[in-house]
């Protein structure tokens, strides 16, 4: 890795966590949109930078780049339209979940992980007396959401436990803080919370998103298991 190239990441990675800080500071929407955009082009140079590399996992860093994509536009949209942002947040789930499957096939042992994420999240959604989504609907869309989150994380945690390194261990923490980030949202938007939820839930995002792009710089470094 050239020192330029290094340079370059650090200057973004930097960027995009002065951003986070401004923005639950001032708040914002053009801020919070180049703060998202930030973490794309994040993904982008390290996608552009090991394209030609032999060894890479191509496969899982265009899943990737595709899933950052979805995130940016959920970030963007979930202030102006809550339902079309959480789907397209779903949609760049469905594309990290894709991407895993990409170092380490699919095998059903992997839904365990999955349902005790998913398990607590759906009885806090349904039974905890602090929520009010103001309707049926809107409950039945943070649990498919939940579901679907859940179902990327632990597939992550599967991948580590079945083979440990240092790619999977990045992803691990970068989906973990994903899932913690929403769950701090889900109370911050449907229930009457002190302020510190929605801070948790910015200062853990953006860091999640990082950790996600720059795992692409670490794509050859993981095996496919048959």
């Amino acid at each position: 890795m050239n020192k330029a190239f290094k340079f370059f990441n650090i200057l973004l990675i930097a960027a995009i966590l002065i951003g986070d800080i401004l923005y639950i500071t001032l708040d914002g929407l053009l801020l919070k949109s180049i703060t998202s955009l930030l973490f794309v082009a994040l993904g982008l140079i390290n996608f552009v930078y090991m394209f030609k590399k032999e060894n890479s996992n191509k496969k899982f860093n265009i899943l990737m780049l595709i899933g950052l994509t979805f995130a940016m536009l959920g970030d963007i949209l979930l202030e102006i339209e809550f339902i079309i942002g959480a789907a397209l947040f779903a949609i760049a789930h469905i594309f990290y979940f894709a991407a895993y499957n990409a170092l380490q096939k699919f095998k059903s042992k992997n839904l365990i992980y999955s349902l005790t994420i998913f398990i607590p999240a759906l009885l806090i959604i349904l039974f905890v007396p602090l929520f009010d989504f103001g309707g049926t609907l809107m409950q039945v869309v943070c649990i498919i959401y939940a579901l679907i989150i859940s179902i990327m994380v632990g597939k992550a945690i599967s991948n580590l436990i079945s083979y440990k390194s240092f790619l999977n261990i990045m992803l691990v923490v970068g989906s973990a803080l994903f899932f913690f980030s929403d769950f701090m949202l889900l109370f911050n938007v449907f229930a009457d919370v002190p302020k510190i939820f929605g801070i948790l839930c910015l200062a853990t995002y953006y860091p999640a998103e990082v950790m996600l792009a720059m795992s692409i710089l670490k794509s050859n470094k993981n095996i496919l298991e048959n």
